[in-house]
């Protein structure tokens, strides 16, 4: 095989056209760095009581919704067992959100102690406003909700319309005389007022995004907040470079007094960092979160493809040294993919109950090292179908003298 025909194998020209889409994936989406690279919170809730999936699965839908809503990013909410669920908030720290997460979301309004609209009475939740310390956020409510608001307020102008939110006051404004007259009207709006404009503006976007968010089929309380300063993040991603650097070049020394040609450093070499460059890909299409487990995952995916190469370059060695024809070293590395076909089966096998554990449980305990399971896998695939076959066909041209 001459450098023309390589560059013209389908393989190769696959390799070339996923590492632009990743290096493209990498420059236009970003790499999601996950909380000890970004830094952040980490918020353990507890519900009442033990629930089956159908009701945790409401729960973490509400919560996402809530701080999707909210307006908190890179966010991830995990079941964690039958009664606690992790809530992962990536770049924002707990007193911005304990309030959301913790709070289950019941609203209820009161006229003289009757009840006159519940949450399921909310059909849309208006944007809030905020004038000075003054803040009112407005909603409709269901033409049901309008009636039985209507039937109770009836006669009641100047009375106190005591609107609850988890079963606490948050005002109580007086009922008008336009709303006491037995008409139904679907327009209802909550208000009040606080010491700053921004703890106006903070009270508002909390009730809008409760209101909005619906509530919790259960009540939760926090049991637990960890924080992560970003500025660890930053020392590990200035140690992690270095040792990578580090362990490259021990690497390229070892290449070297074992095969005694230095040529053979730069395919290995290459060829580890475009494996790299495709697991950061893929990583940022699918938002994959790349935290400390990750980059281990990453570095064992690695360091199995230097092992592979090295089967495969002694395969190939094997076959010319023998002075077999071109064929015949194709068979020696057909052997050399079918040793690590079976390594690469071998290591998926064990990394997936791994992954299966961690995805289950979130991210407490075992639940973080699915991030090591999942790069590990990944780039384990990546490595024995894309960049593997390439350096075999590479190893194949320069020693075929």
């Amino acid at each position: 095989m001459n450098i023309k025909e390589f560059l013209k194998d389908r393989q190769v020209l696959l390799l070339v056209v996923l590492l632009i889409a990743s290096i493209g994936a990498i420059s236009y989406l970003g790499i999601q760095q996950g909380l000890d690279l970004k830094g952040g919170s980490t918020i353990q809730l507890q519900l009442e009581q033990p629930v089956d999936t159908a009701t945790m699965n409401t729960v973490t839908a509400v919560l996402d919704k809530r701080l999707n809503i909210f307006g908190v990013k890179d966010v991830k909410v995990y079941p964690s067992g039958n009664q606690n669920v992790i809530v992962e908030i990536a770049g924002v720290q707990p007193d911005d959100v304990t309030k959301i997460v913790g709070s289950n979301g019941k609203f209820e309004a009161k006229i003289n102690n009757q009840t006159a609209l519940v949450g399921s009475d909310i059909t849309q939740v208006k944007t809030s406003k905020v004038t000075g310390t003054q803040w009112e956020v407005p909603f409709t409510v269901s033409l049901e909700g309008a009636n039985r608001f209507a039937k109770v307020a009836q006669g009641q102008a100047g009375v106190p319309v005591e609107m609850y939110l988890d079963d606490q006051l948050i005002t109580s404004p007086e009922l008008s005389a336009e709303l006491a007259n037995g008409q139904a009207s679907t327009d209802v709006m909550i208000s009040g007022s606080e010491a700053t404009k921004e703890e106006a503006q903070s009270q508002a976007k909390s009730i809008q995004t409760l209101l909005q968010s619906g509530a919790l089929p259960v009540k939760v309380k926090i049991v637990g907040i960890s924080s992560v300063s970003a500025d660890l993040g930053d020392q590990f991603i200035n140690g992690a470079l270095i040792a990578g650097i580090l362990a490259l070049l021990v690497i390229a020394a070892i290449i070297i007094v074992r095969y005694r040609s230095p040529l053979l450093v730069i395919p290995i070499m290459l060829t580890s960092i475009a494996e790299l460059i495709l697991v950061l890909g893929a990583a940022a299409v699918v938002h994959w979160n790349i935290d400390l487990a990750a980059i281990a995952g990453i570095l064992a995916a690695i360091g199995t493809g230097v092992d592979d190469q090295i089967i495969i370059t002694d395969e190939v060695l094997k076959g010319f040294q023998e002075k077999k024809r071109i064929s015949g070293v194709r068979r020696q590395i057909k052997k050399a993919f079918f040793i690590i076909f079976a390594s690469a089966g071998t290591l998926v096998a064990a990394m997936l109950p791994l992954a299966y554990i961690g995805f289950s449980r979130g991210a407490t305990g075992i639940g973080i090292l699915s991030g090591f399971a999942f790069t590990t896998i990944l780039g384990v695939l990546i490595g024995i179908f894309i960049t593997r076959p390439v350096y075999a066909k590479f190893v194949e041209m320069v020693l075929d003298k």
